[in-house]
């Protein structure tokens, strides 16, 4: 049984796995230009301080004593692929530089933007370039990463695998592209940090997957992106996107737990230093005249912030905004939060005429945001038993038990109005 120091030895592992992960994998990664194999070494550094630790006390440079064993690992794992001489030099020279930044006192050099700018290169495949950021950069599996973008488990594994192959086969540098190449790329990278974001914010899951701090690891890279590349209005634009709605975090639960939908809300307990640091972002990006999606999404928070001050949403504004959106998204997530907004504009039965044409989308097979949508929309229209059946879907994909309960709830509101539909 573990005493209060192994205890604490074991806290702190856990708590530089959840911090520095990144960190060190880009560091080793942009060193080796092998992610994978950075990965490894990582994960069983990770595993060797948990079982190191407890029992022998933290030591003094926790990052350095992680590099130093990642080194040693990266090193016999080179010398089991290569056995010729001309491969000792480079081996050398690359334990070298590992051992002195991890003897340093100081920070290791944090090289995650470039990191983040290699796995968004051109020769990546578009549709694996954000899922392959949050997992080197954050650490998450690939069924946390295949639930974000609606694919299998599985595919999204090789395609990862694949993704970090094609990273060292083909020498891809880890370095922040010149700016004529930095359009093409910065979407990548924006996704990615959207995507961890939107998966943070989810607290069943960031508790689910080790990841409580997820949604603040997206908003610190939203802000040292914005940082390195302030004339870029989209990288302001997500940064005002995830504050916006960061800034309703402590509204989402009730008193005992219980799923507080955004309409339901206490305007009051949105954060106020959060909205105002949003907004001025959201003018700064709109004063570039160059609109973009994120900048839309973010238009749309500021439309629902509006309720602070009037005690009602601005519907016209959001289904503007979303029919701008949908013209240079085709993400079904914009498609049906577009139908959301038709439906608060023009009544329940345009908007579900909008879900329809989402239909043979196969991707929403498994969302559950979509059957939620649907199921409300229905049960407005007085569909009850197609209704019914969308709240069932929806309560049988819902991951969060609290979400779970509400939908549970609502579907038996409907019990006693049931008529034929």
């Amino acid at each position: 049984m573990l005493g209060e120091g192994g205890r604490n030895a074991r806290e702190t592992a856990e708590n530089v796995a959840r911090r520095s992960y990144g960190k060190l994998v880009a560091f080793l990664a942009r060193r080796t230009g092998d992610v994978a194999r950075s990965e490894d070494a990582l994960s069983e550094a990770f595993a060797a301080a948990l079982s190191d630790w407890p029992a022998s006390g933290t030591p003094a440079n926790p990052e350095g004593w992680l590099m130093a064993v990642a080194k040693r690992k990266i090193i016999d794992m080179m010398r089991r692929r290569k056995t010729g001489e001309d491969t000792i030099p480079q081996l050398q020279l690359m334990a070298d530089e590992i051992e002195a930044a991890a003897q340093e006192q100081s920070d290791i050099p944090d090289n995650r933007l470039a990191l983040m700018f290699a796995c968004a290169h051109p020769a990546i495949d578009a549709g694996i370039r954000a899922p392959l950021i949050l997992q080197t950069l954050l650490g998450l599996n690939a069924a946390a990463i295949a639930s974000a973008f609606l694919v299998s488990p599985a595919a999204m594994g090789q395609r990862l695998a694949r993704a970090k192959t094609k990273i060292r086969e083909a020498g891809i540098a880890f370095s922040i592209p010149e700016r004529a190449d930095l359009p093409e790329r910065l979407d990548a990278v924006l996704a990615a940090i959207y995507a961890a974001f939107a998966q943070g914010s989810a607290d069943s899951i960031g508790a689910e997957m080790g990841h409580g701090n997820l949604a603040e690891e997206a908003i610190w890279l939203g802000r040292l992106v914005a940082s390195l590349l302030p004339d870029e209005p989209e990288t302001l634009g997500l940064l005002g996107l995830m504050l916006h709605s960061d800034a309703r975090q402590a509204a989402r639960r009730g008193p005992e737990g219980e799923y507080v939908p955004l309409a339901a809300q206490n305007p009051r307990l949105w954060d106020e230093k959060s909205i105002d640091e949003a907004e001025t972002l959201l003018f700064q990006a709109a004063r570039m005249r160059t609109p973009g999606r994120y900048q839309l999404e973010a238009a749309v928070q500021s439309a629902h912030a509006v309720r602070r001050f009037t005690g009602r949403t601005d519907w016209t504004a959001i289904e503007k905004l979303y029919d701008a959106l949908a013209t240079i998204s085709e993400s079904p997530v914009v498609a049906i939060n577009r139908a959301v907004a038709i439906a608060e504009v023009r009544g329940a039965e345009a908007g579900i005429l909008a879900l329809d044409e989402l239909a043979d989308d196969e991707r929403l097979a498994q969302y559950q945001p979509y059957w939620a949508a649907c199921a409300d929309l229905l049960a407005r229209a007085g569909k009850i038993r197609a209704a019914e059946e969308a709240y069932e879907q929806a309560i049988g994909l819902a991951r969060d038990p609290a979400v779970r309960a509400f939908l549970q709830q609502r579907q038996t509101a409907l019990s006693g109005s049931r008529s034929p539909s």
